[in-house]
């Protein structure tokens, strides 16, 4: 098992950058894969990001790529979500979210195959 606890979040202007950090806790950070969602107000929760076990792959929603990094960290049970040129559309509550790299052959990136949640860290920007 495994607890995520986010931190970052805050209100920045258009084009400007924050990074989001997802602290693990356990012994076998490097056991699970691990992936950013984020929800806005009366939308479903949508994949950003994710990365492989050992960092290695990574992906990210079209809507993210090229502005959006996520990086991790396993000797630190950290994973990271830099994030660059903001828009407004960006806005949302942003999770942390971790799955066993055993339970797929993929890096998954629908919500509903991740069994670990963290509570969320708001990101707002503004125009």
């Amino acid at each position: 098992q495994v607890q995520l606890v986010e931190s970052g979040g805050g209100l920045v202007q258009a084009g400007g950058s924050l990074r989001l950090s997802c602290a693990a806790s356990g012994r076998t950070f490097s056991s699970y894969d691990m992936g950013w969602f984020r929800q806005a107000p009366g939308k479903e929760r949508e994949f950003v990001a994710a990365i492989s076990w050992s960092g290695g792959s990574t992906y990210y929603a079209d809507s993210v790529k090229g502005r959006f990094t996520i990086s991790r960290d396993n000797a630190k049970n950290t994973v990271d979500l830099q994030m660059n040129s903001l828009k407004p559309e960006d806005t949302a509550v942003y999770y942390c979210a971790a799955q066993n790299r055993l339970k797929y052959s993929y890096v998954p990136t629908y919500s509903a195959e991740y069994r670990y949640w963290g509570q969320g860290t708001q990101v707002t920007v503004s125009s």
